[in-house]
């Protein structure tokens, strides 16, 4: 099972999130990641946000990532989106 949790924060407060689950075998890790971020986006109604090198070195390191208004093309009424993958399988 891979499960990837989805956090909006405003003003240091949690004001939305959402998990993302999915037991697809034949998807790889980065497709799972990508199309929860897809999941997250819709139900969030926002634009896809733009991975910057910064992102992705983070995102490597901690399996959690942040996306400032740096990262999207809309204007966002919130500081910043957190992913975090909280499960996977081996």
């Amino acid at each position: 099972m891979f499960r990837l949790w989805a956090k909006v924060w405003k003003s240091g407060r949690m004001r939305k999130d959402y998990v993302v689950s999915n037991d697809d075998k034949e998807m790889n890790r980065t497709r799972k990641i990508f199309a929860a971020i897809d999941e997250v986006c819709n139900e969030f109604d926002l634009s896809q946000p733009i991975w910057l090198d910064s992102n992705i070195a983070e995102f490597k390191r901690h399996d959690k990532v942040r996306f400032s208004k740096d990262n999207f093309m809309d204007s966002i009424d919130f500081d910043y989106l957190e992913i975090h993958v909280i499960e996977e399988d081996e």
